[in-house]
């Protein structure tokens, strides 16, 4: 149960916004899933106009938020403030067999499974190229045992994952974390995050395009950042490791995963990529001159016998500053 105090205006606000069956109906949705105006005019059987006007009053009400992604935008129900405390309120005392939430559900299932089949789709036409590349570097699994490793000297509660792509990182996390968001500007990378997310259930995870040199996203709000397999991309990746501490609480930890330095140049010609790898002391001094402490870094070579040819890294700096009482409870 919701038990914070919160100003008589939000309060009244909020239940006025929420004391429309239309909009009640959305606020349920929205805690089940991210949706879009579409998502919901084909479930609610609604026209745009009317479910448009719906959200921005529930949006000016506090109780969701908008995400832009090109020509669509993205809807979810607000995870801080007040706001958050009155949906979850809400949300506990609606019965979710009563038959018109049950027959939205329904409907939010196929919508849905729409959804995952799109990303399938295209998973399954760019399949033999992503096997390609990552049957050149260390295995996966042996990557992620040394993120998890990495991570393991205290609990987090929040996790932004920059280039989410996707979303394995989220997924990877996901059980153990109260918020987690992923960050990625191709639109059809955050389809199959989304779909990825939808089937592990974790509502608690979203997705949203954005910039990683320029993030929509208030200073120290988040405990751990992890940056997987993005910076080999970018022009300027010390500026994206200083965006990224921007986004750190005191005492949080930001996680670097890369490639070690490889001379596989069709990598560059085919695949996008700006730089070949990195050695240690560059992302270490991007570490350092974005204000941050250096506590590990590791390589990862690729297993004997296989095909692998590049070994990956990982670098783990953290926020010097001292962590919040919160924090110190958790850990």
């Amino acid at each position: 149960m919701f038990a914070d105090k919160l100003p008589f205006d939000l309060v009244h606000n909020a239940l006025r916004a929420a004391a429309e069956g239309t909009r009640l109906r959305i606020l349920a949705l929205l805690t089940e899933a991210e949706l879009t105006v579409s998502d919901l005019t084909e479930i609610l059987r609604q026209s745009q106009p009317r479910i448009s006007r719906h959200l921005k009053l529930l949006s000016e009400a506090g109780l969701i938020e908008r995400h832009r992604e090109g020509a669509w935008a993205f809807f979810r129900v607000t995870d801080r403030g007040g706001g958050a405390g009155m949906v979850r309120l809400l949300s506990e005392y609606l019965d979710p067999e009563d038959p018109t939430l049950a027959r939205d559900r329904e409907r939010l299932a196929a919508v849905r499974q729409a959804r995952a089949k799109a990303a399938q789709d295209y998973f399954s036409a760019h399949a033999a190229e992503w096997d390609r590349i990552r049957k050149l570097h260390a295995a996966d699994a042996a990557v992620e045992a040394a993120i998890v490793d990495a991570l393991k000297e205290w609990p987090f509660r929040s996790l932004l994952d920059l280039g989410t792509g996707t979303g394995r990182m989220l997924e990877l996390f996901g059980p153990s974390i109260e918020r987690g968001l992923g960050v990625d500007l191709s639109p059809a990378m955050l389809n199959l995050a989304r779909a990825r997310l939808d089937r592990a259930g974790l509502r608690h995870c979203s997705v949203r395009q954005g910039d990683i040199y320029h993030l929509a996203l208030p200073r120290e709000s988040f405990d751990v950042i992890i940056i997987h397999q993005v910076l080999h991309f970018l022009e300027d990746g010390a500026r994206a490791v200083r965006e990224a501490a921007r986004l750190l609480e005191p005492g949080g930890r930001l996680l670097v995963v890369d490639f070690a330095p490889h001379d596989l140049e069709f990598l560059r010609e085919e695949h996008a990529h700006r730089r070949l790898g990195f050695a240690p002391e560059i992302v270490s001094q991007w570490l350092a001159a974005a204000g941050l402490d250096v506590t590990m870094q590791r390589n990862i070579a690729p297993e004997p016998g296989s095909e692998g040819k590049i070994a990956v890294s990982l670098w783990l700096a953290r926020d010097p500053r001292a962590a919040s009482a919160g924090r110190r409870e958790v850990a």
